[in-house]
């Protein structure tokens, strides 16, 4: 029996050489935001695309026009897509705003202020009482020098 040609024999697993995503990651190569959407739809049990469209807060006709390719997504804003992942994941379906920025053609964006101001929190709270005190005092010195770079700017 021949052996199949290794060039059209499929496989789940991504590129051996890729470290960053590994054999298991879910993003389905070339996937827009339609099969994503759809993928992730049929992962959440009892739920519509009215039911997606509201929790996201956008509206079902656009919703559904993403759905059946009738109207591009390269434009859909940030926030639009990272409440997607916010229904989704409330509703217990694994989903990461890289793969939904992704689908929709779109680079994707570094944290947002809350959740840059949450890791700091987070990070704040487990450090000892007298680290704390260390750390404000550390922030307060590089507002002090990031105001004294300002002013000398300006004068220059």
């Amino acid at each position: 029996m021949p052996m199949p040609d290794p060039q059209s024999v499929t496989s789940p697993q991504n590129d051996p050489g890729e470290t960053d995503h590994p054999a298991e990651d879910r993003a389905h190569r070339g996937e827009d935001l339609a099969a994503l959407l759809e993928r992730l739809l049929a992962e959440a049990p009892d739920r519509t695309q009215k039911d997606l469209a509201g929790a996201a807060g956008i509206s079902y006709p656009t919703l559904n026009a993403w759905m059946n390719r009738t109207r591009g997504t390269s434009r859909v804003a940030p926030e639009t897509l990272r409440a997607l992942v916010d229904a989704f994941r409330h509703w217990g379906v694994g989903v990461t705003p890289k793969e939904m920025f992704e689908a929709a053609g779109r680079p994707v964006p570094g944290r947002t202020d809350e959740e840059r101001e949450g890791r700091l929190l987070t990070l704040y709270r487990q450090l000892p009482e007298n680290k704390q005190r260390d750390l404000i005092k550390f922030a307060e010195a590089m507002l002090r020098d990031a105001a004294a770079a300002v002013q000398v700017s300006r004068v220059s």
